[in-house]
C-alpha cells in the first residue's frame, strides 16, 4: 500500500496494478478502503481517493462500485465524499474550514452515510464525529471514474413559467432515474464520462426578475457577441427590457474534456414552450435532447474516442420513446 500511495501518474499506476486483478488483493484493497472511508483529515482523504482510483482499474468485484468527489460547498469551502454509480452517498460526506495552515474537517457539517458493504455503521447526517486535525495538503479529486450512466439531465435555474412546472419537475423524477437505472455504461467503454444536458426555460416572475429566450434561427451560426444586435433588429429596446427578450442559439455546444472526461452542452427553451400541453412539452424537449445528443456524438465520433457511441444512443433513444408513452 505504501508503494500505491506514493504513486502520483494514473499511468504508473495502471502499469503497477496490471497483474494484480485478483480477489484476493482486490479483498485486501478493500480493507484498506474501509480503514480511510472514514477519514479524519486531508492524509486520509487523499489515501482513500487513491485507493478508490484503484478499484476503477481493476474492478471493485463484489463490491459496490463507488466515485470520491471532492468538489465546492455553497459557500466556497470544499466538499468531499463518495457516492455509487446513482449518485447515492456512502462512508464520510465532509465539509472541510481552510486555516491560516491548511484544512481540517468541520463539526457540526460532517456527514456519515451507510454502505451495504459496511452495515454496521448507521447513517449520522451532520454530527458525524470529527476532531479539529489541520493539515497543509491539496485535496485531491479522483482523476479516473466508474462506470455511469453518461447523460445528465438537469435544469440551470429554478425559474419557470407555472405552467412548465408539472414536465419539469416529472423529468427530473421520472426520466432521469430511468436513465440511471436503464442504460449500460459497462457496454460502452470508459473515454466518456458524463455528458451533461442543462436546460434553461424562460420565466417571469416580475418585472425585474425574468428571462424569455428567442431563439436565433440556426443558420445564422450566431456568437455571443452578435446576440445584442440581432436582438435589436427584432424588437424595439423597450420590448427588450418590458418582455427580458434573451437572443440564444437552440443549443451552446461545450468542449470536451478528456481528463474528466465531460461535456456540457446547454438547451434553451423560449417562453412558447411554457404554454404547451403537457404532452407536447415531452415530445419537443425529446426532440430537442436527441437532436443535441446526436451532435454532441458526432463531434466526440471525430476524436477517434474508444466509445460504443452507437450503443449509447441506441439504449437513451429506447429509454427516452417508452417514457414518452408514460401519461
Amino acid at each position: 500500500m505504501e508503494e500505491i500511495f506514493k504513486i502520483e501518474e494514473l499511468s504508473e499506476l495502471e502499469r503497477f496494478l496490471k497483474n494484480k486483478h485478483t480477489d484476493e488483493f482486490r479483498e485486501h484493497l478493500f480493507q484498506e478502503f474501509l480503514k480511510y472511508s472514514n477519514y479524519k483529515n486531508a492524509t486520509e482523504w487523499n489515501r482513500a481517493v487513491k485507493i478508490c482510483e484503484c478499484f476503477a482499474i481493476i474492478g471493485w468485484g463484489k463490491y459496490e462500485a463507488l466515485q470520491a468527489s471532492k468538489g465546492q460547498f455553497f459557500n466556497g469551502n470544499p466538499n468531499t465524499k463518495f457516492y455509487n454509480k446513482f449518485y447515492e452517498l456512502r462512508f464520510v460526506d465532509a465539509i472541510w474550514s481552510k486555516r491560516k495552515s491548511g484544512y481540517t474537517m468541520e463539526q457540526g457539517r460532517t456527514s456519515y452515510f451507510q454502505s451495504p458493504d459496511d452495515s454496521a455503521n448507521s447513517s449520522n447526517l451532520w454530527n458525524h464525529k470529527v476532531v479539529e486535525d489541520i493539515q497543509d495538503l491539496k485535496l485531491v479529486n479522483q482523476r479516473n471514474w466508474i462506470p455511469f450512466n453518461p447523460i445528465l439531465i438537469k435544469r440551470s435555474i429554478g425559474n419557470c413559467y407555472e405552467n412548465s412546472k408539472l414536465f419539469i419537475e416529472r423529468f427530473e423524477k421520472e426520466l432521469q432515474p430511468e436513465l440511471d437505472r436503464k442504460m449500460k455504461p459497462e457496454s460502452y467503454g470508459r473515454a466518456v464520462n458524463q455528458l451533461v444536458f442543462n436546460c434553461s426555460f424562460s420565466f417571469y416572475d416580475n418585472y425585474h426578475c425574468k428571462t424569455n429566450y428567442v431563439i436565433a434561427d440556426e443558420n445564422l451560426k450566431l456568437k455571443k457577441k452578435d446576440f445584442r444586435v440581432e436582438l435589436s433588429k427584432m424588437f424595439s429596446k423597450k420590448e427588450i427590457d418590458d418582455n427580458g427578450y434573451y437572443l440564444r442559439n437552440r443549443f451552446e455546444f461545450g468542449p470536451f474534456q478528456s481528463k474528466t472526461g465531460r461535456m456540457k452542452t446547454n438547451i434553451n427553451f423560449e417562453k412558447e414552450f411554457s404554454e404547451l400541453s403537457f404532452i407536447d412539452h415531452k415530445i419537443t424537449f425529446s426532440k430537442h435532447l436527441i437532436k443535441a445528443l446526436k451532435v454532441v456524438i458526432a463531434k466526440l465520433k471525430k476524436k477517434k474516442l474508444e466509445y460504443d457511441f452507437d450503443l449509447m444512443f441506441d439504449d437513451f433513444q429506447t429509454i427516452i420513446n417508452t417514457w414518452l408513452l408514460v401519461d
